[in-house]
């Protein structure tokens, strides 16, 4: 039986290998058939927002969590 657990990992898996061949693999490899991979590996700008958003929001967020807890402690 799967868990919320084993969810979010293959959703990260399944990320992980999409953003890697869009941003690395896509200049090296000829274009894949799917349109949407497609799109995305022949934009020169937004590729790498999609990937980085994640990472800025995690920032973010546990920022904001740290702040709070200063801000309830003192």
């Amino acid at each position: 039986m799967l868990n919320i657990g084993h969810i979010i990992t293959t959703l990260t898996a399944a990320f992980f290998v999409v953003a890697s061949y869009v941003i690395l693999f896509s200049t090296f490899l000829p274009l894949s058939g799917i349109h949407a991979l497609d799109l995305l590996a022949q934009d020169t700008h937004y590729k790498y927002f999609a990937l980085f958003i994640i990472p800025m929001g995690a920032y973010f967020v546990i920022a904001n969590w740290v702040g709070w807890q200063y801000y309830q402690n003192s």
